[in-house]
């Protein structure tokens, strides 16, 4: 049986079944919106599924859903019950947007040593990186590694966005655990032991509870949504390169998820990775072509690299760029990045002023100590100017850049993600990495329009959610945004949100910055 029929032969009845159980999973996480209604008057509808927008509209909100989108101005609305109306003149009412690639577990920049030590900065920010999130737009994310603890404790913040969490399941010794302490590894509660490695496994380990099989029901029982696998053959450091899944593998993963109604993510970021992740049959790629196997030094698409994009337009896989994962590296160099108006916005001031300390720049001189020992003599803008011209970095933003661009102009599937953040970087803040992604985005020469869809509709579509998200319809979820400015045009709509819609409950932006804290 092909890989292509294993991912879609039972793709009708796959979507029914977790279309209820998305439908359960939202009851159970987020609070239902107050009852009193709420219409929107005299506002122009953006929404990906239409050729133009519906000028003049009035929309209808009732219970955290959309009742009726009528255009017109003497539209009739779907009740007669009294509602709280926003005058929408001069602006445009667009679905929230989707970040289907985010971790939510942690603190930027903070490991769990320093959130010991500094427990009100940390407690600060875990309460406004939801808020920081929606700031920006975001009403959905995806989180793309987590488990039962981290889930509740995000779910406990009253405001945040709506979260789908994915088991991530590495194999033994594997990335993303190549990091983490021997003894450590084998704690993972998603652990895969691969078939005839079964001996090499210490006794304490029962490893008939980790198989691909026992792994996904158990990321079932745990309420996960989804399945991260990780397929990673990049030299980490010196003489360490980490095993990665066998073919057989991942593709007892794909079926195991699928047969459980999950869609199913592969980390991958080489085109041997992507390979793989094509011949296993999973939904989604985490991550764009970073770097080309056997082809380090190339930044031109080639014959082995358009074979692999090509795949992926015919399998329809979706694809996610992160491009701003390599710029969050790249920024740790930046000597303004810390005085940023932007990051005052999304991140509590206390938590800025400790990662200009030395104990809060560990993570950063981790990275730097891999730099030529020439530059620690360099002023910091010196330093930043040559980082920038590095051509690891540049190379790096080429290759990503330009296959994105294939991607989009032979009408395949890239959706939004961001992984944010992607490693203890400061320099992937909740929701403004999103703003950025945006940015590079259209650097790599994607249109507002696409970028629109890319993070409303189509990613709704990736993720088995559009039947709740993603457009502007009766029926969906109530989570949408109020803009000064059509993103169809312009990308710049998404810094000027005038209000946040979440499950039916207006917010004006202002009340999600981290401003507000200063003003308390």
């Amino acid at each position: 049986m092909s890989s292509e029929r294993r991912a879609h032969e039972h793709w009708g009845f796959r979507t029914m079944s977790r279309i209820a159980c998305v439908m359960m999973l939202l009851a159970a996480t987020t609070p239902v919106a107050a009852d009193s209604a709420l219409r929107i008057e005299h506002v122009t509808v953006v929404s990906p599924e239409r050729n133009q927008p519906l000028r003049d509209a009035t929309v209808y909100i009732g219970q955290g859903r959309i009742l009726s989108v009528s255009g017109g101005s003497g539209a009739k609305v779907a009740s007669a019950s009294a509602a709280t109306v926003v005058d929408g003149h001069g602006l445009y009412l667009i679905p929230g947007l989707i970040d289907s690639h985010v971790h939510t577990g942690a603190v930027n920049g903070m490991s769990p040593k320093d959130e010991t030590a500094h427990p009100d900065i940390a407690s600060a920010a875990r309460e406004q990186i939801p808020r920081s999130y929606l700031y920006f737009g975001f009403t959905t994310l995806v989180d793309l590694d987590s488990g039962p603890e981290p889930m509740a404790r995000w779910n406990a913040h009253e405001v945040r966005p709506d979260t789908f969490f994915c088991g991530g399941a590495p194999v033994v010794d594997g990335y993303p655990t190549t990091w983490e302490p021997k003894e450590q590894r084998f704690q993972r509660r998603y652990l895969i032991v691969q078939k005839g490695d079964e001996a090499k496994m210490p006794k304490s380990l029962d490893t008939a509870a980790h198989t691909p099989e026992a792994v996904v029901s158990r990321m079932k029982a745990d309420g996960m949504y989804c399945v991260k696998a990780f397929y990673d053959e990049r030299e980490l450091g010196p003489d360490v390169i980490p095993p990665v899944p066998r073919l057989e593998t991942l593709r007892a993963l794909v079926d195991a998820a699928h047969a459980a109604h999950m869609p199913v993510f592969v980390h991958a970021l080489t085109t041997e990775a992507q390979s793989m992740a094509l011949q296993s049959g999973a939904d989604i790629i985490a991550h764009g072509l970073w770097e080309w196997t056997g082809e380090a030094q190339k930044v031109e698409l080639t014959a082995k690299v358009r074979e692999v994009l090509d795949e992926v337009v015919r399998k329809k896989v979706a694809w996610q760029p992160t491009m701003q994962v390599g710029y969050g590296f790249r920024d740790l160099y930046d000597p303004g990045y810390l005085s940023s108006p932007l990051l005052a916005r999304v991140l509590p001031t206390a938590l800025i002023e400790w990662y200009g300390t030395t104990e809060g720049q560990w993570f950063r001189n981790q990275v730097a100590s891999g730099l030529p020992k020439e530059l620690a003599k360099m002023t910091p803008e010196a330093r930043w100017a040559w980082v920038r011209s590095e051509p690891a970095y540049v190379g790096m933003f080429s290759r990503v850049a330009r296959t994105t661009k294939y991607l989009m102009s032979h009408d395949g599937r890239v959706i939004f993600g961001t992984d944010s953040p992607c490693a203890p970087l400061y320099t992937n803040p909740p929701g403004l990495n999103g703003w950025k992604e945006m940015h590079h985005l259209a650097e790599a020469g994607l249109t507002p329009l696409q970028i629109f869809r890319a993070a409303t509709l189509v990613n709704a579509e990736a993720i088995d959610l559009s039947r709740e998200i993603g457009t502007v319809e009766a029926g969906k979820r109530a989570n949408l945004l109020l803009v000064r400015r059509d993103p169809t045009e312009s990308i710049e709509a998404y810094d000027q949100i005038e209000k946040v819609i979440l499950r039916g409950q207006v917010f004006n932006r202002e009340e999600l910055s981290a401003k507000r804290l200063r003003r308390q």
